[in-house]
């Protein structure tokens, strides 16, 4: 008769499920996008620009001077109406001097009462001459202000149209601003999850390079795709963050923390399609036993159903077990 030595037992170690607190989260997935975007324009029409100073890239300040227009046709304007003011007071000068003689000479009879009205007349249209002169002047002084175009706030410059030597109409869109350089998540969840966020809840992002990116949600869109049956949910960045926009990113939103029941990753054995874990009993023999599995964090499994937490667990080697194999144990 053939000697039959039976195979070694396989050394395993074993853990009981720990019990965690785990924050219940959502899938998510979108587009990395401006916060708010700002379209800086001219003011004014027929002038060219004469100096770009800024491109794609910078970084500006809000009043910082980013395009100037040629000033030369503006500043010759702007004479020629300083000019038209001072005819103006002059021509009112004169009016109100006729006017008080007239008005001093009303009860003498010198004066006609048509002359008298006229005088008086006189005097009133010169003054709204000068008002309208005045408010030309201001307007001279302000097409001088636009030929100078500022950023509007601080942030980030992301297109640029404005070319050395063009001439600009008036709305000629020059520069695309991201505002104060805030970058926000535009993340897409499903719709049966919408009742259950809220701003303020903690959203994780996978970032360019695979580079975590903590962020909180600002809005919860009002609406929901008729397509997609998703909804929109807007995440702030953190300030000093600012990644490229225009990146599809996956991530998460956290909902409430609940608890889990875990096991180290490494204690699940899948086989069929289906989860095992080995749990150890009194007789050092092994057990198969099916469970199912849920959220998974920092290399461990939640256990949903299958085990509790008085199960002894083999934590590592259960890929090379089968249902009742004898096992030494760790110490």
């Amino acid at each position: 008769m053939a000697d039959q030595t039976a195979a070694p037992a396989l050394t395993v170690s074993l853990a009981s499920p720990a019990q965690r607190a785990w924050p219940e989260t959502v899938p998510a997935s979108g587009w990395l996008k401006p916060w708010q975007e700002a379209i800086i324009a001219s003011e004014t029409s027929g002038l060219r620009i004469t100096d770009v100073l800024v491109d794609v890239g910078s970084v500006v300040t809000k009043g910082q001077t980013l395009v100037r227009l040629s000033q030369d046709s503006v500043l010759a304007d702007l004479r020629k109406q300083a000019a038209a003011v001072e005819t103006a007071k002059a021509n009112l000068a004169k009016a109100k001097a006729d006017a008080d003689r007239a008005r001093q000479l009303r009860t003498s009879g010198a004066l006609s009462a048509q002359n008298i009205t006229e005088r008086l007349t006189d005097e009133q249209t010169a003054k709204a001459s000068l008002e309208s002169e005045e408010a030309a002047l201001e307007s001279q002084k302000i097409k001088l202000a636009q030929t100078t175009i500022t950023a509007v706030d601080d942030g980030l410059i992301t297109s640029r149209s404005a070319e050395l030597g063009a001439v600009v109409s008036s709305g000629t869109e020059l520069f695309h601003l991201v505002r104060q350089q805030r970058v926000e998540w535009q993340a897409e969840v499903s719709a049966r999850y919408l009742s259950r966020i809220s701003e303020g809840l903690t959203a994780h992002i996978n970032g360019p390079d695979e580079r975590p990116i903590q962020g909180k949600v600002r809005l919860v869109g009002p609406s929901v795709s008729t397509g997609t049956g998703r909804a929109i949910v807007y995440v702030a960045l953190p300030v000093d963050v600012h990644p490229p926009v225009g990146l599809y990113v996956t991530g998460s939103i956290e909902l409430t923390t609940t608890p889990a029941l875990t096991v180290p990753e490494a204690a699940i054995v899948y086989r069929d399609g289906i989860n095992y874990v080995f749990t150890a009993e009194e007789n050092r023999r092994v057990r198969r036993i099916r469970v199912e599995t849920g959220r998974r964090n920092n290399g461990e499994v939640e256990i949903i159903s299958g085990i509790d937490q008085s199960a002894k667990v083999v934590t590592s080697g259960g890929a090379f077990l089968s249902d009742n194999d004898l096992v030494n144990i760790a110490g």
